[in-house]
């Protein structure tokens, strides 16, 4: 059975909750098996917001787990909660521009990118966490890139209508994320 499972972190206001919401989306909608687990409390005062997200070719046996496929850490506090998640299988990526230290895990592999950098120098802060979907989805293979569109049509479609120049530059970010980790194999 083709099972990945994803733990997305970092702070409230991150977006990491939306980016959760439109992976697993964009799953169902292709046809596969999904999971989403939200876990937040006060990230709005400040806290670590994680999502929990497994995407399956087959029925999901257990809701949770204790080992993640991919780890996306966006924040130093995010790097210290979401470390435990981490085994030899596991790739871990974090953002260099955010994280001012980088994970110290056993792990198959670390990637660095620079995403919040790239969002605030070169489109804009409110597609940080798209960047991140691009990042993800080339990371891992898990869906296509059709696929995630669509999820960010349905989850973004009113906004899109009201400024179409936020589809050309939520499609952009995507496409950025992807960049960031194109020469390298799938989890």
């Amino acid at each position: 059975m083709s099972r990945t499972k994803i733990v997305l972190a970092g702070e409230g206001g991150q977006g990491v909750q939306s980016v959760a919401k439109i992976l697993v989306e964009a799953g169902y909608e292709a046809g596969k098996q999904v999971l989403y687990i939200p876990n937040f409390g006060v990230e709005q005062r400040g806290g670590v917001s994680i999502a929990f997200c497994q995407i399956a070719d087959e029925t999901i046996g257990e809701p949770r787990f204790a080992k993640g496929d991919i780890i996306i850490m966006l924040s130093d506090r995010a790097i210290d909660r979401c470390s435990t998640y981490v085994d030899e299988n596991s790739v871990v990526v974090y953002d260099t521009s955010v994280c001012t230290k980088k994970p110290e895990i056993k792990c198959k592999e670390i990637i660095g990118v620079d995403a919040n950098k790239i969002a605030n120098e070169q489109l804009s802060a409110r597609v940080f966490n798209i960047i991140i979907l691009g990042v993800l989805l080339e990371a891992t293979h898990v869906l296509e890139l059709g696929d995630i569109k669509n999820a960010m049509e349905q989850a973004l479609g009113k906004k899109f209508a009201a400024k179409p120049e936020l589809r050309e530059l939520n499609y952009k970010a995507l496409e950025m994320g992807m960049g960031l980790v194109k020469d390298r194999a799938a989890v």
